[in-house]
């Protein structure tokens, strides 16, 4: 009904910067709240930063000032930018999206991506 497909992890110094890309497609009537988590090895999975639909965005304390998140409603996708990236930034990234789906207009679901993996390291 819904897939979530992220892109644009991959290897990168300490200091660099990456930018993320979620896109959500299917049968979707109305996405209410895209987000993105992490999950480092031996460590539960976080949230990251969370955008609404109305464009509030909410940010995980420790990365504020360093991740931006963002969206293109157009096109169903949301990004993360992230700079001045630290080794302790290494995880998997998933995309999460709250979405109406058409065939169940009364309903909220909870759509995952498979993740992107992010490594920092020199």
């Amino acid at each position: 009904q819904v897939q979530l497909v992220e892109s644009g992890g991959g290897l990168v110094q300490p200091g660099g910067s990456l930018r993320l890309t979620c896109v959500a497609s299917g049968t979707i009537f109305k996405i209410n709240a895209m987000g993105w988590y992490r999950q480092a090895p031996g460590k539960q999975r976080e949230l990251v930063a969370a955008i609404t639909d109305d464009g509030s965005t909410t940010y995980a304390d420790s990365l504020k000032g360093r991740f931006t998140i963002s969206r293109d409603s157009a096109k169903n996708t949301v990004y993360l930018q992230m700079d001045s990236l630290k080794p302790e930034d290494t995880a998997v990234y998933y995309c999460k999206g709250a979405i109406v789906i058409v065939e169940l207009r009364e309903h909220e679901f909870d759509y995952w991506g498979q993740g992107t993996q992010v490594t920092v390291s020199s």
